[in-house]
């Protein structure tokens, strides 16, 4: 606590001091708000397109099965064409192909003696598709079965040297 002498002249100064002191008018208190406001809009715009711009710029290869088509080339039905389309922004190259008759957990990859790519370099361009043919029947390699069974599903993956996949089943005709 002050002392009584010191306490009388204090307190005048105090209100003195705190009377002449003012706050600022109602309207540049608006303004200022305003200001703010528009400051953190700006900042959070800046933010979320800079966001999305990164996002879809990461997609890269994005393949969806566009077609699927098993037939018979001679005598057996030794043919399936899978058409694979980029919906990505990006080039991706295919770089394995794996299929198997029972399940995604027991898929084998593909030699490239078992199918061939059209375009021939394995490159999807964004916006556009790829074919690949697969040969039933080739060697002792992934695809022992000669031929494909009607009524039955197999499984297929195609991987990009990227590393986006795509799973998918089909079933023969």
């Amino acid at each position: 606590m002050l002392p009584q002498n010191l306490r009388k002249e204090v307190k005048p100064r105090l209100f003195k001091l705190l009377g002449s002191r003012k706050g600022i008018s109602p309207i540049l208190a608006t303004l200022l708000l305003i200001v703010i406001a528009v400051a953190a809009v700006i900042v959070t715009y800046a933010w979320v397109m800079t966001f999305t711009s990164t996002q879809t710029q990461q997609a890269g290869a994005v393949l969806v099965r566009e077609n699927v088509r098993f037939y018979q080339a001679g005598a057996t039905k030794n043919r399936t064409d899978i058409t694979i389309r980029n919906t990505g922004t990006s080039d991706g190259k295919i770089v394995a192909i794996y299929w198997s008759n029972s399940s995604y957990a027991d898929l084998n990859r593909l030699t490239t003696d078992e199918y061939t790519l059209s375009p021939g370099t394995g490159v999807v361009s964004a916006g556009s598709s790829i074919t690949m043919t697969l040969k039933w029947g080739v060697s002792e390699g992934s695809i022992t079965e000669d031929e494909w069974v009607s009524g039955k599903t197999y499984y297929f993956k195609v991987v990009t040297e990227a590393g986006p996949y795509l799973e998918f089943a089909a079933k023969a005709p």
